[in-house]
């Protein structure tokens, strides 16, 4: 698959304090994406480094292996940043239209479908709007767009579970279609698992891991039994986290198990468990620190 972006070593520093720190990232053509991480990870930091809106002090951006120059924006690109009210005194369908001059894949068919299903009226004014709806018109951007680049970020907050689902929904439908490269920034990790094909996990302005979801879905294991036999049915394998309680431990490791593994696990008498995606970066973040 080609290449539709790439950051490499980038840096962000306010002051002393690193925001990113020699972060490298590809994505690949048509490929949904989950950037997951905590608040103040850096993920917004990264977005909006992408999209020209703060410079890095240091490492490089490319678009389809064009090097970004100082300042310069991405080009057939949509960011859908986490807070949309810039323009708080403009009404829905004035911030659409206005939207739509930028993007050439623009389809205002899926504009006024989506208005329909996210209940929005065009006709009230950005500042008017609570922050899920907020997010939806944003959302509504970022779909109708159909830009060959979309990044989203945080692009569920405020939405209630239901509402949630129903973008999803809307973007697995139209993604399907019409298939581009997207970038889905949250903090809700378990939400991203039937969407994202791969992801990114950031801490501290640095990636901890990236991988195809079916790979940490085949390789994240719990491990629990007595401490020196999970101790000897780890050894040599990677270890994200440990943890004791009396005289036994839990291990959450990331590799994956063959049948071999099993067996000695039940000789040994150890638990086994998968991990959600949730679990999974939780142990991953912990045992970082």
């Amino acid at each position: 698959m080609s290449i539709v972006l790439s950051c490499d070593k980038l840096i962000k520093k306010y002051g002393r304090t690193y925001a990113l720190r020699n972060l490298d990232l590809q994505l690949e053509e048509n490929v949904i994406y989950g950037l997951l991480g905590r608040n103040g990870a850096g993920k917004s930091t990264l977005l909006n480094l992408i999209a020209g809106g703060i410079l890095p002090n240091d490492g490089t951006i490319e678009v389809r292996g064009k090097k970004l120059g100082r300042g310069e924006l991405p080009k057939d690109f949509c960011f859908v940043p986490e807070n949309n009210k810039r323009f708080g005194g403009a009404r829905v369908i004035e911030i659409l239209q206005f939207a739509a001059s930028f993007h050439p894949n623009w389809n205002w068919t899926l504009a006024h479908k989506l208005l329909q299903t996210f209940r929005l009226d065009p006709d009230k004014k950005i500042r008017q709007l609570s922050r899920g709806a907020g997010s939806l018109v944003g959302n509504t951007i970022g779909l109708a767009s159909r830009a060959p680049l979309t990044l989203f970020d945080e692009p569920v907050l405020g939405l209630d579970f239901l509402m949630r689902e129903k973008f999803y929904k809307e973007l697995m439908e139209d993604y399907a279609n019409y298939p581009r490269t997207i970038l889905l920034s949250t903090h809700l990790i378990d939400e991203i698992v039937p969407v994202a094909e791969k992801v990114y996990i950031i801490e501290d302005g640095s990636i901890l891991l990236h991988d195809d979801l079916d790979q940490i879905r085949m390789a994240a294991f719990s491990i629990r039994g007595n401490s020196e036999a999970v101790k000897s049915f780890t050894a040599g394998k990677r270890v994200l986290y440990t943890e004791s309680y009396g005289h036994g431990t839990l291990a959450a490791i990331y590799e994956p198990l063959n049948d071999k593994d099993m067996q000695q696990a039940l000789m040994m008498d150890i638990s086994i468990e998968n991990m959600s995606l949730q679990r999974f970066f939780s142990y991953l973040i912990e045992g970082g620190h």
